[in-house]
């Protein structure tokens, strides 16, 4: 069965949990990218936008007389071959957003859960108990577990003094094990999660 070091808050080891089922699943490598994918394109806004030569301002009178001059017959100089003119096959505003089978989003979670569990990626956080937020608590604990550099703290519940004493952390984020993402999983080099955080991952997608 595998298992994942129990730390304290010093970062201090203090025995081993051992995982339950959603952590030992087979990883379905395609269903992790598919959603990884999923998950970056519906990220996207959409918002892009060009004018073709219907939209770009001016060029409504005909620059010259069709025949006699010599030159290419032209009818504007907002033409796509002109400068200033407009743009062909330009992006327009679209939506990105794919959708995705539940039964899948749960396999692509339990998979990642998986391959950070075999990888010894997986630190469960027993308690963090504190007065007032210090991030130099958090930074200590990290340094002690070495953490690496990206580090994700999956939380059954909020902590304001853990999430205000890690807010200042660029390379830690902190999301709640509701809200845990296959993306947020896949960049991290170290998952730390609560008690709860692991019982709510079973409840959840087991």
């Amino acid at each position: 069965m595998t298992s994942a070091n129990v730390i304290d808050q010093t970062g201090a080891v203090t025995g081993e949990l051992g995982l339950p089922s959603v952590f030992l699943a087979t990883p379905n490598r395609s269903v992790m990218h598919q959603a990884l994918l999923r998950q970056l394109a519906n990220a996207r806004q959409g918002t892009h936008d060009t004018k073709n030569r219907g939209e770009v301002r001016g060029g409504g009178r005909k620059p010259w007389r069709q025949k006699g001059t010599g030159r290419a017959r032209q009818g504007s100089t907002r033409a796509p071959q002109w400068a200033h003119g407009g743009i062909v096959f330009g992006p327009t505003p679209r939506t990105y957003t794919q959708d995705m089978p539940r039964k899948q989003r749960r396999l692509a979670l339990r998979s990642a859960l998986s391959v950070k569990a075999e990888e010894s990626q997986i630190v469960v956080l027993d308690s963090f108990a504190a007065d007032v937020p210090q991030t130099k608590t958090v930074v200590k604990m990290l340094a002690a577990i070495e953490a690496g550099k990206r580090v994700l703290m999956v939380l059954g519940s909020h902590n304001e003094v853990l999430e205000r004493s890690a807010r200042n952390l660029p390379e830690v984020r902190i999301v709640l094990a509701g809200n845990l993402s296959v993306r947020d999983l896949l960049t991290a080099d170290t998952v730390v999660m609560a008690k709860a955080a692991v019982d709510q991952c079973e409840e959840a997608w087991a």
